[in-house]
């Protein structure tokens, strides 16, 4: 199978060429894509160096499946490009993901929908990925009818830039203006804003979590508000999730759907310390869910604490599990496997 990692020398990018290789996706011909610039830098895959390539010769070599993590610009220009000559692209940028003709897929909660005929599918925001596979099955039995979330962010989220600031500012340095990915320090510091603001005063991060969370559940009437705050976290997305259900429920029933649900870890111990947290998730696939109680403000209420690697299951491994869903399916056709 060919496949190309399209933004390969970015942060996420990097994350997937690592997750295709732990996961053993059977890549037989792997293409390393990025920008003009990049191009003949080598990048390492499977032990084995590779030449990055430029977009028009990775189109050329009619990759089965691209996986894009290249920004909603590159991904607008270049994605119907790549599924013009048959290949699947899995895009992990916004450019695609509320387009109401493509598919935003977290594959625990909704791979179902997916077909022989989805050329280009959305990978859904890391926060909404985390904490729709922990709501998923919780909304199946009781119906959710409202969500107050607050997010509390890592910093790679926004790419290696914040990552350069937040170790210059670590190590007492004060980084120059065009080194500053925020507008504020964020070592020792949180920022109440991930991306821009909008004209409602929330940000472009928090109404994510509105219309992504309704369109993978396909639940356009739950009520949501967020507020997404960018934390001096090294990895690892955390998030405080205040559910109102329409249908009264059983804390021991909803334990044991989080315990048997896929995707999910319950560490929910409290006498013993033991809850999710961004150290105990980094580097890891799962969703960690704890802090299971009941909120007692209102009927029906819940709370849950939810934690995921967002360059792993918030990014790079959702976009390899679509494609691993493809292929267990028979939706991507695979030549060398062909009879």
């Amino acid at each position: 199978m060919k496949v190309a990692v399209v933004g390969v020398t970015g942060l996420v990018g990097n994350v997937m060429c690592r997750v295709l290789e732990e996961r053993e996706f059977p890549v037989s011909t792997f293409l390393p894509v990025a920008s003009e610039r990049s191009i003949g830098k080598e990048v390492r895959f499977k032990g084995n160096n590779y030449p990055v390539i430029g977009m028009e010769a990775a189109i050329a070599e009619k990759p089965d499946v691209a996986i894009f993590s290249a920004g909603a610009s590159t991904s607008k220009e270049w994605a119907p490009r790549f599924a013009s000559v048959g290949t699947v692209v899995i895009d992990n940028s916004s450019a695609w993901r509320m387009d109401p003709d493509i598919k935003l897929i977290v594959p625990e909660v909704n791979a179902a929908v997916l077909s022989k005929e989805d050329k280009i599918i959305a990978n859904p925001n890391c926060s909404t990925i985390q904490m729709v596979v922990a709501l998923a099955p919780l909304h199946e039995a009781y119906q959710i009818k409202r969500l107050v979330i607050s997010t509390y962010q890592s910093f790679t989220g926004t790419g290696v830039k914040a990552v350069k600031q937040y170790e210059l500012e670590r190590k007492g340095f004060e980084p120059k203006a065009e080194e500053m990915a925020y507008h504020y320090p964020i070592f020792e510091n949180c920022l109440p804003q991930c991306d821009i603001f909008l004209e409602n005063d929330y940000t472009k991060e928090e109404m994510k979590l509105v219309h992504e969370t309704r369109k993978i559940m396909n639940a356009p009437d739950i009520r949501i508000t967020a507020t997404a705050v960018r934390v001096p976290v090294n990895g690892g997305h955390s998030e405080s999730v205040n559910v109102e259900f329409h249908q009264p429920f059983d804390m021991a029933d909803v334990k044991k759907m989080l315990q048997e649900a896929p995707g999910i870890s319950l560490l929910d111990d409290p006498a013993n310390h033991q809850y999710p947290m961004p150290l105990f998730a980094k580097d890891k696939d799962g969703v960690f869910v704890g802090r299971v109680r009941r909120d007692e403000s209102v009927e029906n209420g819940l709370n849950l604490w939810v934690v995921a690697d967002n360059l792993r299951k918030g990014a790079a491994t959702n976009a390899v599990q679509i494609a691993e869903y493809l292929l267990e399916k028979q939706l991507l056709t695979v030549p060398a496997l062909t009879v």
